[in-house]
């Protein structure tokens, strides 16, 4: 059985307290397509494994002059700044560590701030600035969708290795895009995999699902359905609801009598806040699914007595590794934010590719962006191994699945509060997504 409820979009979206940082703020209504049939993505050559950023390359070539300007592009301020301010500590304490190692045979690192205030044209116009007036060789940080498919567009265009966070719309990414690159979330339609693994594993019968009524609600409630009609021994029922909305007890009261065994609010970021407390309340004591939303902010923003034990995420960060938790504990200490999530991980990696890159081709911006593709990346606090399809799309992605649990965090990983992710799952390796 498959319900559908319609709702008229809303003129304006309500921003709530939990904004997802792979939501797209684009108008494209375009359903996203089917990852399912996607051919394999060509493993890309193995790569003699990465220096820690801690050490610089080893200089066997020639030094080069610096500063090494890296462009560190993402919001700091409007929508998604939540994501943005950990993107950018991220970097920084790549460059730093790489710096006090000595550099990039024998020159430092500098990182070239900007803000793109969640707002495409804003950030093409920093991206070009970046490129024409300050040479960087490199630029990362986009969260939104919109930003990503327009900086996208210039990178393309200028030839410069461009790096997306957490913007997930599948039309960043074309068959001709070679300078984009995903480092995190992977493209929408793909984002369902790890929640019908998930069904599987634990034995579900009946799947939930409140999508918004825009690009990212519609491409997410395309992947769910697809996803869904392979596994004929689960039901599936879709809520939409408008962008703004932010009543859901009509939605989650259909859901109610539907007797669902998980809630996915993954297409409706907005709302994910709302979902989790409302159903909450309703009492509905079964997990709900967030749209990869940074988990300190859902803890630190006063759902964190209807989060624990129920409110579960998808990451790139591997929580349980020591290389996570080393990471982490340097994190913490060098910045404000009291817990690494995933987009800070996102962003030290990042810088530790370009650094690599650059120590073995010099600072030509085309053949940095042939290194990227001809390698992969064993990166520290990832799920898994960095590498990508000829189009930029993440070849090989394992993306944990986890819940927010009471209980306490390894030493020196969380100074926001006694919780911790507790894994649910990993994903299998996704089939990428082929424009």
């Amino acid at each position: 059985m498959k319900r559908f409820r319609l709702s008229w979009l809303g003129v304006l979206m309500a921003l709530l307290l939990v904004m997802a940082a792979c939501a797209s703020d684009t108008t494209d209504t375009t359903a996203a397509p089917e990852a399912t049939d996607a051919p394999a993505a060509t493993e890309a050559p193995a790569a003699t494994e990465a220096p820690a950023a801690t050490e610089a390359p080893a200089a066997t070539e020639a030094p080069l002059e610096g500063p090494i300007k890296i462009g560190a592009l993402t919001s700091l301020t409007g929508n998604f700044a939540p994501w943005g301010a950990h993107v950018l500590p991220g970097m920084q304490l790549a460059v730093d560590e790489i710096n006090a190692a000595g550099g990039v045979r024998g020159a430092m690192l500098e990182l070239v701030v900007a803000d793109d205030q969640s707002n495409a044209e804003e950030a093409v116009a920093a991206f070009e600035r970046m490129v024409e007036q300050d040479g960087v060789v490199a630029i990362g940080g986009a969260i939104s969708s919109d930003v990503g498919l327009n900086t996208s567009l210039v990178a393309e265009e200028l030839q410069i290795p461009l790096f997306l966070v957490k913007a997930g719309a599948d039309s960043i990414l074309t068959q001709d895009s070679r300078y984009t690159f995903r480092t995190c979330l992977p493209a929408a339609s793909m984002a369902v995999g790890p929640v019908a693994q998930y069904a599987v594993a634990q034995g579900f019968t009946k799947v939930g699902a409140i999508i918004a009524d825009y690009g990212w609600g519609r491409a997410i409630e395309a992947a769910l359905i697809a996803e869904f009609a392979a596994l004929p021994d689960i039901e599936l029922q879709i809520e939409v609801a408008p962008v703004p909305e932010q009543d859901f007890s009509t939605y989650l009261r259909s859901l109610q009598e539907f007797d669902p065994q998980i809630i996915v609010a993954t297409g409706h970021p907005p709302g994910s806040g709302g979902i989790t407390a409302q159903s909450a309340d309703l009492g509905m004591a079964i997990p709900i699914t967030g749209a990869w939303t940074p988990q300190s902010l859902i803890m630190g923003g006063g759902l964190a007595a209807a989060a624990i034990d129920r409110y579960a995420d998808f990451s790139c960060a591997d929580y349980f590794s020591d290389s996570y938790q080393d990471l982490a504990a340097r994190y913490i200490a060098s910045s404000d934010n009291t817990f690494m999530d995933d987009d800070a991980v996102a962003g030290y990696g990042i810088v530790t590719m370009i650094a690599e890159a650059v120590g073995a081709v010099g600072i030509d911006p085309v053949a940095v962006a042939e290194y990227l593709h001809a390698n992969t990346f064993d990166l520290p606090g990832y799920s898994f191994q960095m590498g990508w399809t000829a189009w930029g799309e993440l070849a090989q992605a394992e993306i944990l699945f986890a819940v927010i649990g009471g209980t306490g965090a390894p030493a020196g990983t969380n100074a926001g509060g006694e919780w911790y992710p507790v894994e649910l799952i990993t994903s299998e390796p996704l089939v990428p997504f082929v424009p």
